[in-house]
């Protein structure tokens, strides 16, 4: 039976998160507060945690660090309302395995701790086995990606610049050329890394990819490298790193401005000299792989500012692909909207058709801020509420519609036109104007106090002087929180 830890300081939502998640064949335990937790974890070593990104005593980031020194097996979902996406993306960067949005929906909890718990099993493999010798500290052997066909988890874009970006991956895939890959998180980076492989001499060899920015100080060199058997506490047994798993094909390095100095003067060497050394080891192993790398800041800004080694940055900087965000290549947006809506409709076992006009209009005009992955997410909650044929406006997040809404009354013209929209179509009455402002007002004011109170709902009932049931009914108005799992 897998342990689930829920960190929440909403004693409501804990309740609710135990229970529901206990129905469901879960051990689960809570804490109230990031100080908490980390108490329970010193004495458990969870299978995944469950955590809130707002904590009264310390952020979601602050807690996700210290899980990764704990037990940096166990993945960890963070629960986020869709005015943090941004601030979610970043602990994406820092290793949570995945985010999920409030209002919280059973099945996309469920479905998402399955599939964490699923991913987590099957990366980690032998290291949880009797015949590990109980090595709990030693970090986990990465798994070589199994060669696929890109259409079956990702498509690729018919803009110009998506266009371009596959004449690149062309030209520069039969070579073995070190390539740099530039574009902000969720962008499809990692998928482009692959397109590469695949296409390159090494496409029967594995692939294997590593988030750099989920990397602890500590253990970035055993992951990267390996380590020899007594070389650290906890280093039981002898470790095949991920560059010697990828020996004879392509290993992928995101974010790797985030590996430390010390590293990246190994990686320097493994650059340069085509070999490396196990942590603790004395004994040169012979590589060959490709290296891919991606970022999300210009490396050779990170080596001017004294962050990444500008030699190092000369040795990957063979070849460059930019990857421009989704909102730089909005005719793309419903191409991937209608692939995310047919792989949820294959995990819900549901039959949605597609997107209504109002729907495609919301989507073309919206800032995506988490580019892909927010899409896909917005795509899978849409998809769960909708009961008929096509994804309606209502089953959206209050923050999409409302920025459609917002981006009507300031333009004057209905998302996806370009025509102004009649006169009378553009001035609503006196009476319908105030019921709106007051409506936005009033929202204003309830998120200004969930946000003082860093999202604990007793709290901003008190300062907004009304009872709890009140606040709770409010928010269900703005379709901002769902009151039961």
């Amino acid at each position: 039976m897998s342990k689930i830890l829920v960190v929440d300081d909403d004693i409501d939502m804990c309740t609710l998160l135990t229970r529901f998640l206990t129905r469901h064949g879960y051990e689960v335990s809570s804490a109230n507060s990031g100080k908490a937790g980390i108490q329970w974890m010193q004495k458990h070593e969870p299978d995944l945690v469950l955590s809130d990104f707002r904590l009264e005593d310390m952020t979601g980031a602050e807690l996700l660090t210290k899980i990764k020194e704990m037990h940096p097996h166990a993945p960890v979902i963070i629960i986020t309302g869709y005015s943090d996406v941004k601030d979610a993306v970043e602990v994406m960067k820092m290793g949570a395995y995945d985010y999920v949005t409030k209002p919280l929906f059973p099945d996309e909890i469920l479905l998402t701790i399955r599939k964490a718990l699923s991913d987590e099993n099957a990366a980690v493999g032998p290291a949880h086995s009797p015949e590990s010798n109980g090595s709990a500290v030693a970090p986990r052997q990465p798994k070589p990606k199994a060669k696929s066909s890109s259409t079956e988890k990702y498509i690729f874009g018919k803009t110009p610049e998506f266009q371009n970006i596959l004449k690149q991956i062309e030209l520069v895939a039969p070579t073995n050329f070190s390539i740099i890959i530039y574009g902000e998180s969720g962008s499809g980076k990692e998928v482009i890394a692959q397109q590469i492989h695949e296409k390159s001499k090494r496409a029967d060899k594995p692939f294997i990819a590593i988030d750099c920015g989920a990397l602890s100080k500590e253990l970035a060199g055993s992951e990267l490298f390996g380590h020899e058997k007594g070389a650290f506490t906890g280093a039981m047994a002898q470790k095949t790193g991920s560059m010697e798993l990828a020996n004879g094909g392509t290993i992928f390095l995101d974010e790797i401005a985030n590996l430390s100095y010390d590293i990246q003067v190994s990686l320097l060497r493994a650059v340069q000299e085509r070999k490396i050394k196990r942590v603790g080891g004395v004994k040169d192993i012979e590589l060959d792989v490709r290296i891919i790398v991606a970022s999300n800041e210009r490396l050779w800004d990170a080596a001017k500012n004294g962050k990444f080694r500008e030699d190092l940055y000369h040795r990957f900087n063979e070849f460059s692909i930019e990857v421009p965000p989704l909102r730089e290549r909005r005719d793309d947006i419903m191409q991937f909207a209608q692939h995310f809506l047919a792989i949820t409709n294959l995990e819900l076992g549901k039959d949605v058709q597609g997107f209504s006009k109002e729907v495609e209009d919301i989507f073309y005009n919206y800032v995506w801020h988490g580019n892909l992955r927010e899409l896909k997410n917005v795509v899978k909650r849409a998809t769960l509420l909708t009961d008929g044929p096509i994804v309606e406006a209502r089953s959206l997040p209050f923050e999409i519609t409302n920025y459609a809404k917002l981006q009507f009354e300031t333009t004057g013209t209905k998302s996806g036109q370009n025509e102004p929209v009649k006169e009378e179509k553009k001035f609503d009455s006196l009476e319908q104007k105030l019921r709106a402002a007051n409506m936005d007002a009033e929202y204003e004011v309830i998120l200004d106090a969930l946000k003082q109170s860093n999202f604990n709902k007793s709290k901003a009932a008190k300062l907004l002087n009304i009872d709890r049931k009140t606040l709770y009914n409010k928010m269900k108005q703005y379709n901002a929180f769902k009151d039961e799992l």
